[in-house]
């Protein structure tokens, strides 16, 4: 039996255990969206335009300290010198994996099926790990520079199952109808912690008008890393 279906809000804190009282161990971090149609030519013609959403975690030990991270390998930090390593797919303990980085979002409609996944086996993570904390931006390109509330559907959820196979959702938030994304094109959705051995989730939800992942990268280590 799975966890019942949460709408998550900032703040809430959720015991990661089934009705049965079984750990929920294995999930997936899930973001959904779709494209923008624009209307061209005074509305009698329109044009799709491909949104970019990435999703993102970064990985603490009970310091504070990053000890791992999670983000689109497309990222190129390294190569850059700006002292943040190179995206990459995999958590190095094997525990988590991103399913790569969806730069269109879905072109013919909702699909019911997430664009970007990070799955996580908790019986995996790292003893030292003691915080995960996922987190998601628009990437700037050329045809689209929006914020959240334009994206269609978009959204970020938890749910039990694989990255092709939905079977129960058990939290979810809502990115584009929340009126605090307005504007906004960098959220810090929430983090997995570990409290006496346990690992729980707090919904975070604070939303911010960064205009490149860098800066919400900062932002985590700063302000939510505790």
């Amino acid at each position: 039996m799975a966890i019942e279906l949460r709408k998550l809000e900032k703040g809430q804190r959720i015991n990661l255990e089934k009705s049965n009282g079984a750990k929920l161990v294995n999930f997936c971090v899930g973001c959904n969206w779709g494209a923008v149609v624009k209307s061209t030519f005074f509305g009698l013609s329109s044009k799709v335009l491909d949104v970019d959403l990435d999703l993102s975690c970064l990985m603490f030990d009970e310091n504070g300290q990053p000890v791992d991270h999670i983000w689109s390998p497309l990222y190129r930090f390294g190569d850059k010198n700006i002292g943040l390593p190179n995206g990459k797919t995999d958590s190095r303990d094997g525990a988590l994996h991103h399913t790569g980085d969806d730069t269109e979002g879905d072109q013919n409609g909702d699909d019911g099926l997430d664009n970007e996944i990070i799955t996580v086996d908790l019986s995996r993570v790292n003893n030292n790990i003691n915080q995960i904390v996922f987190f998601l931006n628009i990437y700037n390109t050329q045809e689209f520079q929006g914020d959240f509330s334009d994206i269609p559907y978009a959204s970020i959820r938890m749910y039990e199952g694989t990255p092709t196979k939905v079977n129960s959702v058990f939290a979810q938030y809502d990115v584009a109808t929340q009126t605090t994304c307005r504007g906004m094109r960098g959220l810090v959705m929430g983090k997995l912690y570990k409290r006496n051995g346990d690992w729980k989730f707090a919904a975070i939800g604070d939303a911010f008008e960064d205009r490149s992942i860098v800066n919400t990268i900062a932002r985590v280590m700063k302000n939510y890393s505790k």
